[in-house]
């Protein structure tokens, strides 16, 4: 069946006039002249046959046919560019824009972008690292990727990673005290971080030794300075097991106190309900569901070689 459509300028430019209510604010923003307004708008009456504003030598007023029509248009206007950038990014190159946690991003993320720059040559990755609230009105990003204990709201937010949060030190810490007990936690210092997940108080609460007094407490602001900390031999820290398996792999770290009273949660990507579409964000989160799934698997692997059960 053949379409009926009315002149497509036509229409474009009745929305943008009847949406200011202004034929000379109209002109500015398509940057053409008033007349041409005004001639693309009395085209389009005369196609429709009827009057979709009423004029005054002052102003003019949408008609009850024009305030109907503009709500169609405006919606279909608004689903056209939206298909429209879709095609338009699928065509050529384009960007993502990621934003996560600095210590995330230091130690997982960034090792791992390589394989999917290798499957997806024409996406820039553009990377920010942030702990703030997820809000997409406000900051310019396209995926936020937060640790939680639950789904993010007012978006769509997927779990593609599973953490365990333990207590890790350098092995040489413990040479000459070894964690036999909980007890034994007050020979030691005990790092903490201002963006901690779950804190010593809470661990502690857990175990049941809510009470007990560490011989020292070391303060940071970022989970990577605390980490950095625990690397340097510095004390016992509680931080997410996949984030220190690599150096545990290597003889680096260890976890004195197994995964006794490990706190789960997850890591999710969360983006706009309408950015959810984009080819290019859909291929990032299927990488990342496959990236965990690897890093779920050595976990898994390495605690079932320690007799642990995670």
């Amino acid at each position: 069946m053949t379409r009926k459509l009315p002149p497509l300028n036509a229409v474009r430019v009745f929305e943008v006039a009847a949406r200011h209510g202004s034929f000379t604010k109209a002109a500015e923003e398509l940057h053409v002249t008033h007349g041409a307004v005004s001639r693309q708008v009395a085209l389009l009456e005369a196609w429709f046959e009827r009057e979709l504003f009423h004029r005054s030598a002052s102003q003019i007023t949408l008609t009850d046919a024009g305030r109907s029509y503009l709500t169609e248009t405006t919606s279909i206007l608004d689903r056209l560019a939206v298909a429209s950038m879709y095609l338009k990014e699928q065509a050529g190159p384009t960007h993502l824009r990621i934003d996560a946690p600095p210590t995330f991003t230091m130690r997982w993320l960034i090792s791992r972008m390589a394989s999917f720059q290798r499957k997806h040559p024409d996406v820039e990755i553009r990377l920010t690292a942030s702990l703030s609230p997820v809000n997409f009105q406000e900051h310019a990003y396209d995926i936020a990727i937060r640790g939680a204990n639950a789904p993010l709201d007012g978006c769509s937010s997927l779990p593609f990673l599973t953490e365990l949060i333990v207590p890790v030190s350098h092995v040489d810490l413990l040479e000459g005290k070894p964690l036999m007990n909980l007890d034994d936690l007050q020979k030691n210092t005990l790092i903490n971080y201002a963006t901690e997940p779950y804190s010593w108080k809470e661990w502690m609460e857990a175990s049941g030794c809510a009470n007990l007094r560490p011989a020292g407490t070391l303060n940071f602001e970022q989970m990577f300075f605390a980490l950095q900390a625990a690397s340097e031999g510095l004390g016992i820290v509680l931080v997410p097991l996949f984030l220190a398996i690599d150096d545990i792999l290597a003889g680096r770290l260890c976890t004195p106190l197994g995964l006794a009273h490990a706190h789960r949660r997850n890591y999710y990507a969360n983006f706009s309900t309408t950015a959810r579409a984009y080819p290019q964000i859909r291929s990032f989160f299927e990488w990342l569901v496959r990236e965990g799934q690897g890093t779920k698997q050595s976990v898994a692997q390495w605690t079932k070689s320690m007799g642990w059960k995670a």
